[in-house]
């Protein structure tokens, strides 16, 4: 697999049709749950940005990688329990239905982190 990508839809195509397919659910869940982010390929990866780096995905042999930041993997770590997690990244074993709704809620937790701190720049670049 190639590792130079110009589009996220690029990136997809990449994969057989049952990875592609967990790979669009997990792009339009973000999207829903982040509409003002921006897609782009950012460290190889699929990435959505919204005041800097939201999360990353991308698929492996035998799982989907998430990456929300260590502060996505903290918040959640009781929901994450039967996940293998690291730092800042979780895995979905491709063999196992996707928890939607965790990362619905991971992506939300991840717009308003990023939103908050973006607001808190803004006002310190004021005071100076």
């Amino acid at each position: 697999m190639r590792t130079q990508f110009n589009s996220i839809d690029e990136y997809i195509a990449e994969f057989p049709a049952d990875v592609r397919e967990l790979l669009e659910t997990i792009r339009y869940t973000i999207a829903e749950n982040a509409p003002d982010a921006d897609e782009c390929i950012n460290y190889g990866m699929p990435t959505f940005k919204l005041e800097g780096n939201l999360v990353h995905f991308a698929a492996y042999k035998n799982h989907l990688g998430f990456y929300p930041g260590p502060t996505g993997v903290v918040k959640f770590e009781k929901d994450l329990k039967k996940f293998v997690t690291s730092k800042g990244a979780i895995q979905f074993p491709l063999n196992t239905e996707l928890p939607l709704n965790l990362i619905s809620k991971i992506v939300k937790f991840r717009v308003k982190e990023n939103l908050e701190k973006a607001i808190m720049k803004k006002s310190a670049k004021k005071k100076k």
